[in-house]
């Protein structure tokens, strides 16, 4: 088997109101810690970095594993991209999103082999908070149980055919695509979750990054 990663970071920060993936965190850009969490382990061959060549400046030390591919419109087409760019040696592919600095090379690792035994694994946490269901004016109407439910985090790993596949009936802006599972499921496909021990929350607002600092 031979493994590969594509570190999704071709989105423009709107909500952020400044390039996150730009940010500092503890002496590197947000990008620079995904994309060195892949680039540094010995089993990932080739790491593609959809993302403006500018952000692609930082990045360039970690190696020559790196690829850099333009994104799209909608992250379905920038995920595309990083597919077609692959090494045709590649038999399964890491999807991260560039935004989740904190991931361990123990989770990647533990994801990857569920992928192998599998076809197709995702970093995931259990739901562990206390959830209700309200109504559009914020007032509580009920509770949901939180049994079997998990939050998806990357990466989310797969054979490479598998997934290819999957992206055949994704169409740009399609908006039951908010991940690599989400595409799996349109095939009828189930992925296997492997439990993060150390959540890895996705950077949205500032908050988030204040919290990593």
């Amino acid at each position: 088997m031979s493994f590969a990663a594509i570190i999704v970071a071709s989105g423009s920060s709107r909500r952020m109101g400044f390039d996150k993936l730009a940010a500092p965190l503890n002496g590197q850009p947000v990008l620079w810690h995904s994309v060195h969490a892949f680039s540094s382990l010995d089993c990932i061959s080739q790491v593609i970095v959809v993302t403006p060549l500018e952000r692609f400046a930082w990045l360039k030390e970690l190696g020559e594993k790196l690829t850099r591919v333009d994104g799209g419109i909608e992250r379905p087409d920038s995920v595309a991209a990083g597919l077609a760019a692959l090494n045709d040696d590649i038999t399964h592919v890491a999807i991260h999103d560039g935004a989740r600095p904190r991931v361990s090379s123990e989770s990647i690792l533990a994801t990857f082999s569920a992928a192998a035994e599998t076809g197709a694994a995702s970093l995931a946490r259990r739901v562990s908070e206390t959830l209700k269901r309200a109504s559009p004016g914020g007032i509580t109407t009920g509770s949901v149980s939180r049994d079997d439910l998990w939050i998806m985090e990357t990466p989310q790993i797969f054979s490479k055919d598998l997934i290819r596949r999957a992206y055949q009936n994704v169409t740009s802006g399609d908006a039951q695509i908010t991940d690599e599972v989400s595409a799996l499921q349109l095939l009828g496909q189930g992925t296997t979750l492997v439990e993060n021990p150390h959540p890895n929350p996705k950077i949205t607002v500032r908050a988030d990054l204040d919290a990593l600092s």
